[in-house]
């Protein structure tokens, strides 16, 4: 239901939201192929052995055709996650710009509200759109491994200036010192303008191996988070980016309802054969009574 945004889903979202704000929220991201879902499954276990409730949201791709979830993180997740007190949940991001899933920031607040203590949030790694991450995650942990040569620069600014931790998964193949070398040289070209300079973990999510260096790292940036007053900044920006898209969504709904839908779909065929243009299409549906 609260996924679907069914009738009722925002009746939920406003009994539980006051109890929200509580839990640990670690945004997982970076390129495929970075064994992402292997780490998280490790990250997962070591909260577990912690005494944590644990929740993993894991965006998968979307069928073209019917919305779906492909739940390989599910699937690859399973083993060694048979217990009460980790829950998994596999979600579709349906074309979703920014990668997240429509519904992740309600099913974060959902998992939240209930007591869960970490929520370790996994992105479609397919570029840039990962930026949309910080909108839920007090920590985000960006995943490369090495043996990506050139394509190391595919860490632009605007995703690698999201990083609160940088984890070179896989380590222990060849070139693992170059790819850190390499990321410790994108964040020297920064230094000054980071508040905060990301820790470089290496781990092998296989054997376990830095996993609890990285559980460390992510608990030393909530404290400084904490501390600084960014994860206030951080809750304030995602409220009011929530605050905008849901306005957004409503007025598109209520004008929908007003102006009809055999109007806008008039207005929009005369803006797609140029004879009308959008900024005036947008005054005539506003303008409509």
């Amino acid at each position: 239901m609260i996924e679907n945004d069914e009738p009722g889903a925002a009746a939920v979202m406003r009994t539980v939201y006051p109890e929200t704000g509580k839990a640990a929220i670690v945004g997982v991201t970076g390129p495929p192929g970075g064994g992402k879902s292997t780490l998280v499954a490790r990250l997962g276990a070591s909260y577990r052995e912690q005494g944590a409730r644990v929740a993993v949201v894991a965006v998968d791709p979307s069928s073209p055709f019917t919305g779906g979830a492909l739940l390989g993180d599910r699937i690859r997740m399973r083993d060694g996650f048979l217990d009460d007190g980790l829950f998994i949940r596999s979600m579709a991001s349906r074309g979703h710009s920014g990668g997240l899933a429509r519904a992740t920031l309600r099913v974060v607040n959902l998992l939240d509200a209930l007591g869960t203590g970490v929520i370790l949030v996994e992105t479609v790694g397919v570029g840039q759109e990962e930026v949309e991450v910080v909108r839920v995650a007090d920590t985000v942990c960006l995943v490369t491994v090495p043996g990506l040569g050139d394509d190391i620069q595919a860490l632009k600014a605007g995703v690698l200036e999201i990083a609160d931790v940088l984890v070179v998964n896989k380590s222990d193949r060849p070139g693992a010192d170059e790819t850190v070398r390499d990321l410790a040289t994108m964040l020297s070209l920064g230094k000054g303008r980071l508040e905060f300079t990301p820790p470089i973990v290496r781990t092998s999510a296989q054997s376990g191996e830095g996993i609890a260096e990285l559980v460390a790292a992510i608990a030393k940036h909530r404290e400084w988070a904490a501390r600084s007053g960014e994860r206030e900044r951080r809750r304030l920006a995602a409220a009011r980016g929530e605050i905008e898209a849901l306005l957004r969504e409503e007025l598109v709904r209520r004008l929908r309802g007003r102006v009809g839908a055999d109007r806008v779909d008039d207005i929009v065929k005369r803006v797609a054969a140029r004879s009308l243009d959008p900024y005036t299409a947008i005054d005539e549906l506003l303008s409509t009574r």
